[in-house]
């Protein structure tokens, strides 16, 4: 027997075992997909809540208004994307009514072990938020801002989120002026379309 019909008939044996190699490969990594898997569902388990599309109603400084709302994974679900629409009655102040646009995101700062939430607002500000307070029951979620661009110095934003019910959540937007305490500027209910989100 040449050496080349060595070569030819050990061929398939050698496929074989190199197959064998690679599937076995594959299980060692299985789970190392689903810790990552597991670890990415549990970390973002709060904000998970979130995802869908909701409609809402609301007042305040800006008068009685209505809320369009989604929040959408983004990025390799590395972010949630946030938009939200708000359309606000004539009134006294604003008798032509008013609109109100913003395009948010959500992450996870592993450094500084928070979310943080980055609104961006059609009127040019920037709000940029850490979440300080996660209720034990995870239903009260409170946004402190620590940086709001566009704005004179000192000025802060909170943005709390209390979950009623697996369908509806009320929020409350707070602004504080310069050495002042936090003053609530609106409130909404938001309620969640159907169908519901079951990811």
């Amino acid at each position: 027997m040449t050496k080349s019909d060595t070569n030819f008939f050990t061929l398939p044996l050698r496929s074989n075992t190199l197959m064998k190699n690679l599937v076995f490969i594959g299980f060692l990594a299985i789970p190392s997909l689903l810790t990552a898997q597991i670890s990415h569902d549990s970390l973002w388990s709060p904000m998970r809540y979130f995802i869908g599309s909701w409609k809402g109603t609301g007042e305040g400084e800006m008068g009685t208004g209505s809320f369009e709302r989604t929040y959408q994974w983004a990025l390799n679900g590395n972010f949630i994307q946030v938009r939200n629409k708000a359309s606000y009655a004539p009134q006294e102040k604003s008798p032509q009514g008013e609109i109100h646009e913003e395009i948010g995101f959500i992450n996870y700062n592993n450094l500084e072990k928070k979310f943080m939430l980055r609104q961006f607002h059609v009127e040019g500000f920037v709000n940029e938020y850490k979440l300080e307070t996660l209720s034990d029951d995870r239903k009260t979620l409170v946004f402190v801002s620590f940086e709001i661009e566009n704005i004179p110095p000192g000025w802060r934003a909170r943005e709390t989120y209390q979950i009623i019910n697996d369908d509806e959540y009320i929020e409350i937007f707070e602004l504080a002026a310069p050495d002042k305490d936090f003053v609530v500027y609106s409130k909404a209910t938001m309620k969640r379309r159907k169908p519901r989100y079951t990811g």
